[in-house]
């Protein structure tokens, strides 16, 4: 689905900023954007960059500091008319853009494509490009005749004063002056075309997404002390910030909250401000869902001093400090558990939950402004949360992306998503070579072993998720007993016999002493879980499987051996579900240099793995590679006999009904 926005960022160019010395132009998606790379690699500096380009309150902690940001080694080489440009977003403009600039200055007025650039100068100052009218057009509009040669005088007016002086001056040769008044914009900002600047100021600017920046630091404190919010020039600290978005949503007013000794109807405000914030919370927390948010106000008695200046001996000034006591008001913020009904404070639950709720407090401050256009930009969120809370973590962001679009770093391979690679850019410093540093890519030009690491861990999570994984799952040794497994199940059912239903999923363990450890894995993730297993060699495995099946943790009826489809068997291996003497085909077809004949096997010696083992005088030859030339020569199937074709159907049957 396309997204509609009036404007979206399409693409970033960072010139110079920290640890970025050269150019790097990123495109930015219209949803979500991601940033991978190991830790000081530039991910933070390239969010930094972006948030103090627009960011969505005056906040001193964003904004350019060309001593602070400025890459330090070249600092003082630096071409000052060159190099003063910190960051360039080019942004799109929808067609509901041009819609308003119809609507407002008539039509076909817009004379350029549908991007503006805005470029942020270390001095915090701003320029745009790219806003480009049919100022003919517009005076046409108006029926307002201007002749070309006096074109641009009109066009240079940049405040009342300047358009009152041309009214006069053209008052008796052009009508319909008086219709100019309104396009005017008396701000002191300096702009080549009237048009132009009315078009941005009035309908382009309003609408510019402004950048809102969270890490880890913006999480709310347990208690908040309202005092503090009524000093002046109070400094805040991230997580002040946060407390104070978490009062203005609760819409209190502060004074009359701390003149009042009855603090019942202000609870009242404050609770439903929690559950407004718990719904959205518990909608996505899924990890305990026994959770409630308890707040309350309580007074406090505390220990203040004041300092004064008094008479001293011999007419000094001595100072002097005083203490008495206030009573200060505390905000609680509190958990409750409704299993163990016990309540701890906020800072004491999990700091993955903390920072949940923290980020749904700024999401719902975002959700009060709706005239304002926002692009999130979150450093590592949800960086201690657990893997499915993770998970949780990003279908919130699929929710948010419908209205916002969001770029995050992480280096977790659990906030990628696979089948959403397009979305990911890689981060990584270039420190090392000559006049390089932080580096952004696309992932398929990405080859740092380091910066790749969380896309190849997501690779091997999501293949083991999506290539063996499923709600059933037939757990088998290893790969050659799957290649065996699927190639008859195919072929059976290609004969109008039974298979292997589709919605099995055959896994491959990586032995018989792994085969407890999946088990347990799976049993996690509820799925319904059936061995079929060569016999035991190793006890310990086997002590493994009966202790599961004690512990409930698997049924006696769910673990199968291949001796059990044989008769008068005690042990097997999947080889010996086949006649001999075709096993050993295929074993003279795959190693023709090793041919053995049905004669040459040891009769006294059970299973034909063990057979074939004892006349190559090895412990264990590659069991894979006839398994694999099984897989890959159809005809093979075709000469079984019916007898090992009746076993596998069997085995087929049996494996169908424990999954019923």
């Amino acid at each position: 689905m396309k997204i509609k926005r009036a404007i979206k960022l399409k693409k970033v160019v960072i010139h110079k900023y920290k640890s970025f010395t050269e150019e790097q132009e990123v495109n930015i998606e219209d949803d979500i954007t991601v940033l991978v790379g190991k830790n000081e690699s530039g991910k933070t500096a390239f969010l930094e960059c972006l948030a103090k380009s627009n960011y969505f309150q005056s906040d001193s902690k964003f904004t350019f500091s060309l001593q602070l940001d400025y890459p330090r080694k070249e600092l003082k080489s630096r071409n000052k008319d060159q190099d003063s440009i910190a960051i360039r977003c080019i942004y799109e403009l929808s067609d509901d853009i041009f819609t308003s600039i119809e609507k407002q200055l008539g039509k076909n007025i817009w004379a350029g494509n549908s991007e503006i650039i805005r470029e942020t100068s270390f001095e915090n100052g701003n320029t745009i490009q790219e806003v480009n009218v049919d100022a003919q057009q517009f005076f046409k509009n108006l029926n307002i005749n201007i002749d070309e040669n006096n074109l641009e005088k009109f066009l240079d007016i940049n405040s009342p004063e300047e358009l009152a002086e041309i009214k006069k001056k053209y008052a008796n040769s052009i009508e319909n002056l008086d219709k100019i008044d309104s396009f005017i914009i008396d701000n002191k900002v300096k702009w080549s075309n009237f048009i132009e600047k009315y078009i941005y100021f009035k309908i382009i600017q309003p609408r510019i997404p402004k950048f809102i920046y969270y890490d880890e630091y913006y999480q709310l404190p347990s208690d908040i002390r309202l005092e503090d919010f009524q000093k002046e020039n109070l400094k805040l600290t991230d997580d002040l910030k946060t407390a104070k978005a978490f009062l203005e949503l609760a819409d209190m007013n502060l004074k009359e909250v701390l003149e009042s000794g009855d603090y019942e109807k202000y609870r009242a405000e404050l609770e439903s401000t929690a559950i407004n914030i718990s719904d959205t919370l518990f909608d996505y927390w899924k990890q305990n869902n026994n959770l409630e948010i308890l707040l309350d106000i309580e007074a406090k008695k505390e220990k203040a001093t004041k300092t004064f200046n008094v008479n001293g001996p011999y007419g000094r000034t001595e100072e002097k400090i005083e203490s008495y006591t206030i009573v200060a008001h505390y905000l609680k913020l509190r958990v409750r558990n409704l299993k163990t009904r016990m309540t701890l404070p906020l800072h004491n639950r999990s700091k993955g939950f903390n920072w949940f709720f923290s980020f749904i407090v700024w999401f719902e401050k975002m959700q009060e402004d709706p005239s304002s256009s926002y692009i999130l930009l979150l450093d590592e969120p949800g960086l201690n949360l657990h893997a499915s809370a993770q998970a949780d973590l990003l279908r919130f962001f699929d929710y948010l992306k419908d209205k916002y679009q969001i770029i995050y770093t992480t280096h977790s391979p659990f906030m990628i998503e696979m089948d959403r690679l397009s979305r990911v850019r890689t981060v990584f410093d270039n420190a090392s070579k000559i006049d390089k540093g932080s580096v952004v890519q696309d992932t398929i030009q990405q080859k740092d072993p380091d910066t790749l690491f969380p896309l190849q861990a997501a690779l091997g999570y999501d293949l083991a998720q999506n290539l063996f994984i499923s709600p059933k799952n037939l757990l088998v040794e290893g790969v050659s007993d799957l290649l065996y497994l699927e190639t008859l199940s195919e072929f059976l059912k290609a004969q109008d016999r039974e298979g292997l239903t589709q919605d099995i999923s055959i896994v491959p363990t990586g032995g018989l002493d792994k085969v407890a450890t999946f088990i347990s894995l799976l049993r996690g993730s509820k799925l319904k879980m059936v061995c079929l297993l060569d016999s035991f060699e190793d006890q310990k495995a086997k002590v493994k499987l009966d202790k599961m099946h004690q512990e409930k943790i698997i049924p006696l009826k769910n673990i199968k051996f291949f001796h059990e489809f044989l008769e008068n068997r005690q042990k097997a291996d999947i080889e010996d579900i086949f006649e001999p003497q075709e096993y050993l085909q295929l074993f003279n077809k795959t190693f023709p240099v090793k041919k053995i004949e049905i004669e040459d096997l040891d009769k006294k010696i059970e299973g034909i793995i063990k057979q074939v083992n004892n006349l190559m005088h090895e412990n264990r030859f590659n069991h894979y590679k006839p398994a694999y030339q099984f897989s890959t020569d159809p005809a093979f199937c075709n000469n079984l006999s019916k007898e090992t074709l009746d076993r596998f159907e069997n085995i087929f049957k049996t494996v169908n009904k424990l999954f019923t």
